[in-house]
């Protein structure tokens, strides 16, 4: 009973970090009044990369940068701008990196293609390896015949007396 109790408290704990609610970065202060407009900039942030962070969208991030864009896309949205065209005035400032979904597009291939390109790569070279591999290795080669074995045995039985 004893060595249950760290195993429930661990499971417990564990349960509780999942459980938690993700910390979000918008302060009060940044909230609009218009329901409406702030699921829009909610809508908006998330498609947003922190170009601090890289790994998060202006809407998880704290940095001063992803603050600042949250600013101009609600400053964008009360001046009345539709979702698109405040994603377009962000990527014209920033570029299609600040996109977390970036288009598929000639300035953008290297992204969505690397990874394939990479893996195709890797493939190819560990294909190459192996084939080189296999032809080192000497074809003519057969088992040892029982006499080969046993004086094989006494050769090393002999050298290691000496040894």
């Amino acid at each position: 009973m004893r060595a249950l109790f760290p195993i429930s408290m661990l499971v417990l704990a564990s349960m509780l970090v999942l459980a938690a609610p993700v910390a979000r970065a918008i302060e009060a202060t940044e909230l609009l009044d218009d329901p409406v407009l702030e699921a829009r900039a909610r809508d908006i942030s998330k498609g947003l990369r922190c170009l601090v962070c890289q790994n998060e969208s202006i809407d998880d991030s704290d940095a001063d940068l992803a603050r600042d864009l949250r600013r101009i896309v609600r400053e964008r949205l009360v001046a009345g701008d539709s979702n698109e065209a405040v994603r377009r005035f962000i990527v014209a400032r920033y570029g299609d990196f600040v996109l977390l979904n970036p288009p598929f597009k000639a300035s953008t291939y290297a992204l969505w293609l690397g990874p394939l390109a990479l893996l195709l790569l890797a493939g190819a070279g560990t294909a190459i390896h192996l084939r080189r591999r296999r032809a080192a290795a000497d074809p003519t080669a057969t088992p040892l015949s029982d006499d080969e074995r046993r004086r094989l045995a006494n050769i090393l039985g002999d050298s290691q007396g000496r040894a």
